[in-house]
């Protein structure tokens, strides 16, 4: 962390985090696109029940990204007492958050998803996969937890490792049990909630070794002072993340609107987009205890290298993206078993939102310097701008003015203001954090 060179030390710390990343995308796709060839009212019902599904991984994450922000500040100042004690606060915090995502499935799921939609069939099958991925969620939450603690560490391959497994456990049970169980969504959501328990234990027995910090059952308690430092980078986070729920949510009601199929592009897209946007997260999540612990140590010049390279990596990867999205829209949703309404639907909506890829590079890759730092407020800042400030009521707008093209053209317009505002803080953050750190080198 402290003398490695910067491209090394990314490529390090950054590339099995976004080869993880990647699967965990795969993993998300994977429910889909078996999903969509068993009926396109299930992939339907799985798209209503995505920001549900999507929330617990806010908290997962938001809880994860804290836990490895003040980790990795701690081994950079050689505290390791306190290193110990952030760790074992965070696997409690995750325990107790899994507590509060179940009851919030048994009683609260139905009566979200009725907001969204009349029809029998699409409530009962959307509330069946939500209540599975909330009530079984354990798993999830544990194995986010000590992923990032294990990242904070420096060990970014054993996470790889993790994510691998458990993807690739929901691949191979996703046919058995939607298909040979003829259990469809349902059979889905447990394939998921299995591949999720397998990569939990596996991250338990590689924690177990690490030579950093020690889990121990007795030390998992609350600690007011600790869990106030792990939320205050934290909380923003689960906000940020949050607030896409919020925004599918809503976007799911402006577009069922037009048809069913259109909710169901929605889906697809944001399904299709994590494979573009999970490297970039990735690689946020590699910069992160880079530039905790270099901050740390009070290291300006590493910081910013960090922070330069990693605009150029992200850059690089949104490029490619948004070229296979205007390229090849119909051989993605081909994936879906897309009908001619979806691929009517559907191209023009993959070639639109793309042009906001390149925009929100910047954004995610500004926002890790906001996480490392300690102001986590400002990524908040930054999302809530992004997405309920500026894309809800832009979509709503502009779908009555343009019809259904006018809510594709909101994201873009929406991640151009979040990088403005992004630039913004990153003005603030760095004169009155980053500067001081240390002397100009002659």
């Amino acid at each position: 962390m402290a003398t490695e060179r910067i491209p090394r030390l990314i490529m390090k710390m950054s590339l099995p985090m976004m080869m993880s990343m990647l699967i965990q995308a795969l993993y998300n796709v994977v429910d889909s696109i078996f999903v969509a060839r068993y009926s396109e009212a299930a992939l339907t019902a799985v798209s209503l029940a995505f920001p549900l599904q999507n929330l617990i991984i806010a908290f997962a994450v938001g809880t994860g990204v804290g836990i490895n922000s003040i980790l990795a500040r701690r081994l950079g100042e050689k505290r390791e007492d306190l290193a110990n004690m952030a760790a074992n606060t965070g696997v409690f915090l995750a325990f107790i958050t899994f507590v509060v995502f179940a009851f919030i499935g048994l009683f609260f799921a139905r009566p979200f998803l009725s907001i969204f939609t009349e029809d029998p069939e699409l409530l009962e099958l959307s509330t069946q996969y939500a209540q599975i991925c909330l009530c079984f969620s354990f798993g999830c939450f544990i194995d986010i937890a000590i992923e990032r603690i294990l990242q904070a560490t420096g060990d970014s391959f054993h996470p790889m490792i993790i994510q691998a497994s458990g993807a690739i456990t929901n691949i191979i049970l996703d046919p058995v049990f939607i298909f040979t169980f003829d259990m469809g969504v349902a059979g889905a959501a447990i394939a998921t909630v299995i591949g999720q328990w397998v990569s939990m234990f596996l991250a338990i027995f590689y924690v177990r070794k690490n030579h950093y910090v020690k889990l121990k059952l007795s030390q998992m308690r609350p600690s007011r002072r600790i869990i106030k430092d792990i939320y205050v980078v934290g909380a923003p986070s689960i906000v940020m993340n949050s607030v896409s729920t919020v925004l599918v949510s809503a976007l799911n009601g402006i577009l069922i609107q037009f048809s069913n199929t259109a909710v169901s592009v929605l889906g697809v897209y944001y399904k299709l987009q994590s494979f573009v946007f999970m490297p970039i997260f990735g690689l946020n999540n590699g910069l992160i205890p880079i530039l905790a612990f270099n901050y740390g140590a009070r290291s300006r010049k590493r910081m910013m290298d960090s922070m330069r390279y990693g605009i150029a990596i992200a850059v690089a990867i949104m490029v490619i993206g948004t070229l296979i999205f205007q390229f090849c829209p119909s051989l993605l949703l081909s994936f879906f078993n897309a009908g001619e309404e979806m691929m009517a639907i559907g191209i023009p909506a993959m070639r639109i939102i793309s042009f906001c890829f390149i925009p929100a590079a910047f954004s995610i890759i500004l926002i890790s310097s906001f996480q490392a730092t300690g102001f986590g407020i400002a990524s908040m800042m930054v999302s809530i701008i992004r997405q309920l400030i500026v894309l809800l009521p832009c979509a709503y707008i502009l779908a009555e003015i343009m019809g259904i093209s006018g809510v594709w053209l909101s994201f873009t317009v929406a991640e151009v203001f979040g990088l403005t505002f992004a630039v913004i803080f990153f003005i603030y953050v760095y004169k009155r954090k980053i500067r001081p750190l240390e002397e100009p080198v002659a």
